[in-house]
Protein backbone atom coordinates (compact mmCIF):
# COMPACT_ATOMS: atom_id res chain seq x y z
CA UNK A 1 0.00 0.00 0.00
CA UNK A 2 1.12 3.20 -0.63
CA UNK A 3 1.39 6.14 2.70
CA UNK A 4 2.14 9.71 2.83
CA UNK A 5 5.22 9.37 5.18
CA UNK A 6 7.11 13.15 6.19
CA UNK A 7 5.92 14.12 2.73
CA UNK A 8 6.72 11.53 0.45
CA UNK A 9 5.01 8.88 -0.94
CA UNK A 10 6.50 5.16 0.07
CA UNK A 11 5.61 2.15 -0.45
CA UNK A 12 4.77 0.09 2.88
CA UNK A 13 3.59 -3.47 3.75
CA UNK A 14 3.23 -2.38 7.63
CA UNK A 15 -0.43 -2.42 9.16
CA UNK A 16 0.23 -0.74 11.86
CA UNK A 17 2.03 2.80 13.13
CA UNK A 18 4.76 0.43 15.12
CA UNK A 19 5.27 -1.87 12.43
CA UNK A 20 6.48 1.28 10.11
CA UNK A 21 8.56 2.33 12.46
CA UNK A 22 10.25 -0.67 12.46
CA UNK A 23 10.33 -0.92 8.87
CA UNK A 24 11.67 2.32 8.63
CA UNK A 25 14.60 1.48 11.19
CA UNK A 26 13.03 3.95 14.09
CA UNK A 27 11.68 1.44 16.03
CA UNK A 28 14.33 2.70 18.74
CA UNK A 29 14.66 5.74 18.56
CA UNK A 30 12.53 8.55 20.66
CA UNK A 31 9.57 10.20 18.14
CA UNK A 32 6.78 12.21 18.26
CA UNK A 33 4.06 10.61 15.65
CA UNK A 34 1.19 11.92 14.13
CA UNK A 35 -1.69 9.65 11.70
CA UNK A 36 -3.68 12.12 9.37
CA UNK A 37 -2.81 15.48 11.88
CA UNK A 38 -3.52 13.72 15.09
CA UNK A 39 -0.73 13.06 17.46
CA UNK A 40 -0.46 9.18 18.23
CA UNK A 41 1.15 8.61 22.06
CA UNK A 42 3.90 5.37 21.63
CA UNK A 43 1.66 2.99 23.50
CA UNK A 44 -0.81 3.68 20.92
CA UNK A 45 0.99 2.52 17.76
CA UNK A 46 0.60 -0.99 17.80
CA UNK A 47 -2.70 -0.58 17.87
CA UNK A 48 -3.33 2.06 15.58
CA UNK A 49 -3.90 0.32 12.02
CA UNK A 50 -2.70 2.54 8.76
CA UNK A 51 -4.65 2.39 5.10
CA UNK A 52 -4.03 3.40 1.72
CA UNK A 53 -2.94 7.17 1.72
CA UNK A 54 -2.75 8.00 4.94
CA UNK A 55 -0.54 10.49 6.10
CA UNK A 56 1.98 9.90 8.39
CA UNK A 57 4.85 12.46 10.45
CA UNK A 58 7.56 11.31 12.22
CA UNK A 59 8.91 14.12 14.17
CA UNK A 60 12.68 13.68 16.60
CA UNK A 61 12.53 15.96 19.31
CA UNK A 62 15.08 18.87 18.33
CA UNK A 63 17.40 20.73 21.43
CA UNK A 64 17.41 24.37 21.02
CA UNK A 65 17.03 28.24 22.73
Amino acid sequence: MNIVLNGEVQETASSNLAALLAEIELDEAVVATALNGEFIASDERATTTIHEGDRIEVLAPMQGG
